[in-house]
């Protein structure tokens, strides 16, 4: 295999970790829709742990991009 073709494979397999920060974001927002739906009172009490959580999740779907890019550029 070509070193050029590798580096193509292990940028796209770095991407899946995009897919899994895509899937906790949208289980992190549906959770909290869930809950806040059921008891509308103590949605604002738990409204700093959705946006800390949404922060997390985003967070590693960044760095595996990073990852990413640093494999098709860099090495």
């Amino acid at each position: 295999m070509d070193a050029e073709a590798a580096k193509y494979i292990g940028a796209g397999l770095a991407c899946f970790g995009m897919i899994g920060a895509a899937i906790g974001v949208g289980n992190i927002f549906g959770s909290f829709l869930e809950g806040a739906l059921r008891n509308p009172s103590a949605a604002q009490g738990q409204f700093t742990n959705l946006i800390f959580g949404f922060a997390v999740t985003e967070a590693l779907g960044i760095f595996s991009l990073l990852v990413a890019l640093l494999l098709l550029f860099v090495v």
